[in-house]
């Protein structure tokens, strides 16, 4: 399992803007995360008292941050830095996820990669209930 102290030196999500906790498993087409900071109050993504299911597009972009910086890792380099540029087929199945007990768990999966983006699939779920599903595409830059 890899902490949060490593998750953040792999992504430049710092602090409370990291969302994501801990990996469970990975490899080179796939991670698996866990994160229980969406009952924060204090969360970043939260307004008006609420974090809405929405920011799960954020919570699964970050899971592609995180996979890349864990492939660049064991390749003897760093992740190049990327830009979100699209976020396709999000599908909420909640409003809101700031009230939900336990933890939340992400499954990723990289669906393309190449030198100048990269594209991944992901289901967030809590408990065996799917809250997100969704795809993400990053530019990467030099």
């Amino acid at each position: 399992m890899i902490g949060r102290g490593e998750i953040e030196a792999l992504v430049p999500h710092k602090h409370a803007m990291c969302l994501w906790d801990e990996v469970l498993h990975w490899d080179a087409q796939r991670i698996r995360l866990r994160a229980a900071n969406h009952r924060d109050r204090t969360h970043p993504l939260r307004s008006d008292g609420m974090l809405r299911a929405l920011h799960l597009g954020e919570y699964g972009a970050q899971a592609m941050a995180v996979h890349g910086g864990l492939l660049a890792r064991a390749s003897g380099g760093a992740a190049r830095p990327g830009m979100l540029v699209a976020l396709r087929d999000l599908r909420l199945h909640v409003v809101r996820i700031d009230a939900l007990p336990g933890a939340i768990e992400c499954d990723a999966e990289q669906l393309a990669a190449g030198e100048a983006s990269q594209q991944y699939a992901f289901r967030i779920r809590h408990d065996d209930v799917v809250l997100a599903t969704g795809r993400a595409t990053v530019m990467l830059g030099a």
